[in-house]
C-alpha cells in the first residue's frame, strides 16, 4: 500500500522572495564574492583617477559591507513596489520608484 503523498505548501506570490531577502538580511555573510568586488573597486578607482591606489583590506571589507547593505535594502523596497503593482517580477521601474521614494538623501 502506497503512502499518501503530502501536498506541497504553496505560498502566495512574492512571499518566498521576501522570506529569502529576510534570510540574507539576518545573516552576516557577504553575498558578493570578495575578489571580484576588490577587482571592481580597483578598476573603478584607477579609471576615475588614472592612478593605481593600494587599498587596506579592512577598507575594502567595509566598502563591500556598505555596498551590500545598500543593495539589499534597495532590492527589498523595489520588490515591495512590484508586489504593490500585483506583479511578482522585479522590473527596472520598481527600482527607480524605490530610489525616488527614498529621496535624494539616500542616493
Amino acid at each position: 500500500m502506497k503512502k499518501p503523498m503530502r501536498k506541497k505548501r504553496r505560498y502566495r506570490p512574492g512571499v518566498r522572495a521576501i522570506m529569502e531577502i529576510r534570510k540574507y538580511q539576518k545573516s552576516s555573510n557577504l553575498l558578493i564574492r570578495k575578489l571580484p568586488f576588490i577587482r571592481l573597486v580597483r578598476e573603478i578607482t584607477a579609471e576615475l583617477t588614472g592612478i593605481f591606489y593600494y587599498w587596506a583590506s579592512q577598507a575594502l571589507l567595509a566598502l563591500q559591507e556598505a555596498a551590500e547593505s545598500y543593495l539589499v535594502n534597495l532590492f527589498e523596497d523595489s520588490y515591495l513596489c512590484s508586489l504593490h503593482a500585483k506583479r511578482v517580477t522585479l522590473m527596472q521601474a520598481d527600482i527607480r520608484l524605490a530610489r525616488r521614494i527614498r529621496g535624494r538623501a539616500q542616493l
